[in-house]
């Protein structure tokens, strides 16, 4: 007997229907999932005998972070309702990762990690991000 699945899409959020502030939200996610799964990567060719366990612990972390939030990006792209939870942390912790990055010369990664980081809070805080991403059962 074939089970029915329950989609966390409305016939109203189908990809094509999805608010274009969550869009523009869900391209900036999937830049930072892309950016951290290359620093992962990069960070996994630079592992060294003196610094083993440092270097694996932190290319595996960025590769899964990446992963996780190329998948929230996925999520926000189909307005479903899980991914509004993550990707709105995901963010809050990138802007305190932007603060400790201010000063000196890596003020443009701070300023870049801020702005990307309140960009898409902005846009998930939107109106329509917001109605296309209720929690609502009768939606379905």
């Amino acid at each position: 007997m074939p089970s029915k699945f329950i989609s966390d899409e409305s016939p109203s959020t189908t990809p094509a229907n999805v608010p274009a502030p969550l869009k523009v939200a869900a391209g900036i996610v999937a830049a930072e999932g892309a950016l951290a799964i290359v620093m992962g990567v990069l960070e996994a060719f630079t592992i060294n005998a003196d610094r083993l366990v440092l270097g694996l612990t932190t290319a595996v972390f960025l590769l899964l972070y990446g992963a996780g939030l190329v998948v929230v990006a996925r999520g926000l792209a189909r307005a479903a309702t899980w991914s509004r939870g993550p990707a709105v942390f995901a963010q809050l912790i990138q802007l305190g990762v932007a603060w400790s990055f201010w000063g000196g010369s890596t003020r443009w990664v701070a300023v870049l990690l801020a702005v990307s980081g309140v960009a898409v809070l902005v846009a998930i805080f939107q109106k329509a991000s917001l109605d296309a991403l209720v929690d609502d059962p009768n939606r379905r």
